[in-house]
């Protein structure tokens, strides 16, 4: 990106303009965040690019966010988001990642071979959901796949009005078929698991290598990780590209109304079971089951919703009760350094 760019090129909308008083939009600077290293955030503002060391004081800040800076660059307060995307931290670590925020648009990547997963892009899925964030399925690697038609037919029968475009990621004219989300002003996020194609994908949409490529692994068709932070690009046309690091695991949390949005049909049949906390398992006048048994219900869909359902639930408790933990903790610190300071004041 280069250093002068307009609010509105950046992805300035009414909804942050709403946050500010007057005082602030005629004094303060307003950035966004592109890029985040460990310990400090790059910032684009309409005439320059700034690093922003991070502090204990400071909110967590995900790529994509705007925010506030005083006359000197300092950082006064982040801007509510319209969007975020945020997933459980890998492993047995208890507390919510961010991923970004403030996006118009997922395209929610996918390649066309071994790896191909409704499952996995059902959890996608959800997650756009529960944001409400426009969805697009990429299907990549066109080049080498004999039946595309057979992957967007899958997509499909999965959800009938979900938007699928099939694009050979190397060719810049069938990339082009992504040109109507990648406008002016709009931002573009993509998730999507490791070797689907991402990097691949983006260096042709900016016209240029930013990305490292690597080739698939020919016994399972998976990838290896090439991209390993999040960042902001802008595009020739004028939109905005976010991308995240390929992921091999995305678990759910505080995501229910996403899952249901995404099982939409399977949220309407619920309504006509005898129980209301019905489970859709073994209870008995369970309308879910009923259409399953009369095929007009795909049992791999139930399956993967009963699946999402479970897993966003148990990740949603966990993280709340480290959340609690924390903030008994605080309180306990907070009440011991009191205590101390009161003894040295008598």
């Amino acid at each position: 990106m280069s250093n002068l760019y307009s609010l509105s090129q950046l992805g300035w909308k009414p909804f942050f303009q709403q946050q500010l008083d007057l005082e602030e939009w005629e004094t303060a600077t307003l950035g966004r965040v592109v890029s985040q290293e460990r310990s400090a955030i790059i910032v684009q503002t309409p005439e320059s690019r700034m690093l922003i060391q991070v502090t204990r004081d400071m909110p967590l800040f995900s790529v994509g966010d705007w925010i506030v800076l005083d006359s000197s660059g300092a950082f006064v307060r982040l801007l509510e988001r319209f969007s975020l995307f945020s997933r459980k931290a890998a492993g047995e670590k208890a507390y919510a990642q961010l991923i970004a925020s403030n996006i118009d648009t997922l395209f929610i990547v996918s390649s066309m071979n071994e790896d191909f997963s409704l499952n996995r892009m059902e959890r996608y899925l959800a997650l756009a959901n529960e944001t409400g964030v426009e969805s697009v399925i990429v299907l990549t690697k066109a080049d080498i796949c004999d039946d595309s038609e057979a992957y967007v037919e899958q997509i499909k029968a999965m959800d009938p009005f979900l938007q699928s475009v099939t694009v050979n990621s190397l060719d810049p004219e069938s990339v082009r078929a992504l040109d109507e989300w990648c406008v002016e002003g709009k931002t573009v996020a993509l998730l999507g698991s490791s070797g689907v194609g991402k990097s691949t994908l983006i260096n042709t949409l900016l016209g240029e290598s930013i990305q490292d490529t690597n080739t698939i692994r020919e016994d399972d068709a998976k990838g290896r990780h090439t991209t390993t932070s999040r960042s902001i690009h802008m595009l020739a046309s004028g939109g905005l590209l976010l991308d995240t690091p390929g992921m091999r695991a995305l678990e759910l949390a505080d995501c229910e109304r996403g899952v249901e949005e995404t099982f939409s049909e399977i949220s309407e049949l619920a309504e006509q079971c005898r129980f209301k906390d019905c489970q859709h398992e073994r209870e008995p006048g369970c309308a879910v089951r009923a259409a399953i048994e009369s095929g007009d219900l795909d049992g791999r869909r139930h399956a993967n919703y009963l699946k999402l359902m479970k897993e966003q639930a148990f990740n949603s408790a966990t993280i709340a009760e480290k959340r609690a933990k924390d903030k008994e903790f605080g309180r306990m610190v907070r009440s011991v350094t009191k205590s101390k300071q009161n003894r040295k004041g008598s």
